[in-house]
């Protein structure tokens, strides 16, 4: 056969994996609902124009020749890989699909977003969701996660990121230790109460304030507990053992059914920041990658911890 110099023919090229799949014209035939007769041109044509024989046929099967066998093994894998490539760039328009791999904070996921989950996928039937739990911020690109929300600041300037809402801090404490301790009036009276710290803050030693003519105040703080642990410390705030340093989504609940109450509401906690929903890029974001996020984004917007109800 002499070989041809014109482009490959993928259609002449699926017949052939197809009727290397199937055995014979007959099955590669249903398989690609053709007429036996035309998968058996196209492979002729394929022959052709490679200017080899690629397969022995018989009335009962057919047996690929030696280069029919090194053609398959070559091909099939560049299919797979359209057919892959088609499947993705298809999903970037359309119902979503796919699997998001989500980045969440420990805590705040936990409590916030993991109950909307359920809520989402049901929504969402032809969606799959790989969530990963960590205070510590994942690389997006590098480990290839679709979308992460985070909380306070941000520096990646190689992600776009979306504010969904501000986040407030305050301080809380139970009623009954209220009622044994007396309620601070200012934050220098602080320095004779039990303060609980959280050492992910860069001093939690020293907390500080900002008054109604936004000028700072720094107030030194000790107590019978410090930890990394946020959900600890609002637990023991909760038991009596102090006044807790807390971000509002945290203490929502518990400030809404009376276990925690506010001290010191007049004065303001510096670095507020707030919650974003990050993604690598907005340009060609996958439909399912866009639906979560714009639908998260009206969830928490409306800061449900501020709702009794939520």
């Amino acid at each position: 056969m002499q070989q041809s110099t014109t482009n490959p023919d993928l259609g002449d090229i699926s017949a052939f994996v197809t009727l290397a799949e199937c055995g014979s014209f007959v099955a590669a035939g249903h398989r690609l609902h053709r007429n036996p007769t035309a998968v058996s041109r196209r492979v002729q044509s394929l022959e052709a124009r490679l200017g080899v024989r690629l397969a022995e046929r018989s009335t009962r099967k057919v047996v690929l020749t030696e280069a029919g066998r090194e053609y398959l093994e070559r091909i099939r894998p560049l299919l797979e890989g359209i057919k892959a490539a088609e499947l993705e760039t298809a999903a970037l328009e359309g119902e979503p699909r796919g699997c998001i791999k989500l980045a969440l904070p420990s805590a705040f996921g936990r409590r916030w977003i993991s109950p909307l989950l359920p809520l989402f996928l049901r929504k969402h039937p032809l969606v799959s969701i790989d969530v990963s739990f960590s205070n510590t911020y994942v690389d997006l690109i590098g480990e290839g996660y679709d979308l992460a929300v985070r909380l306070g600041s941000l520096a990646d300037s190689r992600l776009i990121a979306r504010k969904v809402v501000d986040r407030h801090r305050l301080l809380c404490a139970a009623p009954a230790y209220l009622e044994e301790r007396g309620m601070p009036q200012t934050p220098d009276e602080l320095v004779n109460h039990a303060c609980l710290r959280f050492t992910g803050k860069v001093n939690p030693h020293v907390w500080e304030f900002i008054d109604a003519e936004r000028r700072e105040h720094v107030v030194p703080v000790s107590g019978p507990l410090a930890s990394d642990d946020a959900e600890a410390l609002v637990q023991a705030g909760i038991d009596g053992l102090g006044i807790v340093y807390a971000t509002d989504w945290l203490v929502g609940r518990e400030l809404a059914d009376g276990r925690l109450v506010r001290v010191l509401p007049d004065w303001s906690l510096p670095n507020e920041g707030g919650i974003y929903i990050v993604t690598p890029s907005t340009a060609g974001l996958p439909t399912k990658t866009r639906a979560f996020a714009d639908w998260i984004a009206r969830q928490l917007g409306r800061a449900p911890w501020s709702d009794p109800s939520a």
